[in-house]
């Protein structure tokens, strides 16, 4: 009865000890500060980290970013249209094509490309 306590024990203090290390190690899945109120803007770190860039959701037209975004947030009743070149052309950055990012209210993204230019689209 004995050795069967200390197998017992032993396991359990095995799978405590995993369990310990593995929320140790483990990363939190969105380990991002979001918003909470009615806000729209581009970040130029990923994650909603770095330099803001705010964005107007009533001016409809295309704007340039001052400097590249690795992500964004739009926590407005507005979509955003983001574009990887500038002028709000499609395509990967630097070439033609029919790529672009659709950021939907409600909703932060980091980007696969730095983001350059975006669209208001209501």
């Amino acid at each position: 009865m004995a050795a069967l306590r200390k197998k017992t024990l032993a396991a359990t203090a095995a799978t405590g000890a995993a369990l310990l290390l593995g929320a140790t190690l483990a990363r939190p899945a969105a380990a991002v500060e979001l918003p909470h109120s009615a806000v729209a803007y581009f970040t130029t770190g990923s994650d909603l980290t770095g330099t803001r860039f705010a964005v107007d959701t009533t001016d409809t037209g295309c704007h340039d970013l001052p400097t590249a975004a690795r992500s964004a947030v739009d926590f407005t009743a507005a979509n955003i249209a983001v574009y990887f070149n500038a002028g709000c052309a499609t395509g990967r950055p630097g070439e033609p094509g029919d790529l672009s990012y659709a950021l939907g209210s409600l909703h932060w993204a980091d980007f696969p490309y730095p983001a350059v230019s975006y669209r208001v689209l209501g």
